[in-house]
């Protein structure tokens, strides 16, 4: 009996310890980035960037071979009024029906304590792209409520708006730009469904 223990806990260590870095598609309803700066020191206005799609691929036993690769479509940019929405999508910022997309693509992923990453990439918006970092908390691991291996996200980082393009009334309207990042995605149903 305790020979059978052992090889069962044996072949769980080695199951574990060379595991396939894992493919998720990012889940959509349960991704939001959020966009926050001052506004000439009064308020401390948010934008939420929507609909995102995605592939994260994570490994869990060699983080370095992870990675993500994120397209925001901005027709799911919200400044939470319908006057701010045109504003942000016209000439002065995104210019939206020019550049319809904003892109994010990992270069570099590292471990950075328990539960922590860093995430290197370039984003890219009006065809202007710039390096980025991201602060990762790893919020869970394990099946989802779909019955599909899932896995969560948490990440924070701080970009210049005028890399962009988008330094209308800088620096009285900040040049930094905090994005507030919580994502889901899961493993696809085998057929393609989710």
């Amino acid at each position: 009996m305790k020979r059978t223990l052992l090889v069962a806990a044996l072949s769980l260590f080695a199951a574990t310890a060379f595991a396939a870095p894992v493919s998720y598609q990012l889940d959509s309803n349960h991704t939001n980035v959020i966009a926050t700066w001052s506004h000439f020191g009064f308020s401390n206005p948010s934008a939420s960037f929507g609909q995102a799609t995605g592939t994260l691929i994570y490994d869990d036993a060699d983080v370095g071979k992870s990675s993500v690769e994120v397209k925001l479509p901005l027709s799911g940019l919200s400044g939470f009024s319908a006057k701010f929405d045109q504003h942000l999508n016209g000439p002065d910022f995104f210019e939206s029906s020019k550049y319809p997309d904003a892109k994010f693509k990992s270069t570099k992923v590292e471990a950075a304590g328990k539960g922590k990453l860093k995430v290197t990439g370039d984003l890219t918006i009006k065809d202007k792209t710039a390096p980025v970092v991201l602060d990762v908390t790893l919020n869970k691991v394990g099946e989802g409520y779909d019955k599909q291996p899932r896995v969560g996200f948490d990440a924070v980082t701080t970009v210049s708006r005028t890399a962009f393009g988008l330094g209308l009334a800088a620096p009285a309207v900040s040049d930094e730009v905090t994005l507030r990042i919580t994502t889901e995605a899961s493993v696809p149903k085998a057929g393609g469904s989710k």
